[in-house]
């Protein structure tokens, strides 16, 4: 019963874990923040700062105004930025669909309870799926930042163009961590064979040998009514 109930834990702590980095994922996707005004050069005092997000750029001035336009053509945008839009998205689609399997599969929930190998099997594919959630979220996150750090090397790119990773880049790398340490703690419970299961549940039915009661031995005599 402790190993059951601990397992059971582990399953919230993973399953909590995965659902605050998918929320995560999701603040990383909508904020403008990947890509912010490098301040480098003579002159580092600026009046206004400009983010570069992967579905509109903002210009925040320091004044406190702040005007956001979103992206014309979605083909003029660079291949990074295509990429992370489609990853991130398929991302949020993956997400939900991992907590929609791993609420059926989670010991603490009723649906199929009586059947304990499907049970754990569905929360074993939840937690692979919230893995592959998070690969798709470090993969475009990733990119975008060597695409930044090699345009900021490069002496070929103009100091005006030069920027630096943004916040939304460090959620997503956050996000992608916290989602693939959750999906492995609801994968490591590994669901044993249907065989072993229904093997668990007939010794559970059948009675103890070792405490039945011993059965009554004639002690190789004859009944009594042998002598009669």
């Amino acid at each position: 019963q402790q190993e059951a109930m601990a397992s059971t834990g582990l399953q919230l702590i993973g399953f909590t874990g995965a659902v605050t980095g998918w929320v995560v994922g999701i603040a990383a996707t909508a904020l403008p923040q990947w890509k912010v005004t490098a301040f480098i050069g003579n002159n580092i005092l600026t009046s206004e700062v400009i983010w570069e997000g992967i579905w509109m750029n903002c210009i925040y001035q320091t004044t406190g105004h702040m005007q956001c336009k979103t992206y014309d053509s979605m083909l003029a945008l660079p291949a990074d930025i295509q990429a992370a839009r489609a990853l991130m998205c398929f991302a949020i689609f993956l997400g939900m669909l991992s907590i929609l399997l791993t609420c059926c599969g989670l010991k603490c929930t009723t649906c199929a309870r009586d059947d304990q190998y499907t049970k754990t099997s569905i929360a074993l594919t939840g937690g692979i799926l919230f893995i592959a959630t998070g690969l798709c979220i470090l993969i475009p996150v990733s990119w975008t930042a060597h695409t930044i750090i090699s345009d900021f090397y490069n002496p070929l790119v103009p100091t005006a163009h030069k920027k630096e990773l943004g916040q939304a880049i460090y959620l997503g790398w956050a996000a992608a961590v916290v989602l693939i340490l959750g999906g492995a703690l609801l994968s490591s419970n590994c669901p044993q064979s249907e065989r072993d299961y229904r093997r668990g549940y007939g010794r559970n039915l059948m009675p103890n040998k070792a405490t039945a009661p011993p059965k009554p031995t004639s002690g190789g005599s004859l009944p009594m009514k042998e002598y009669v």
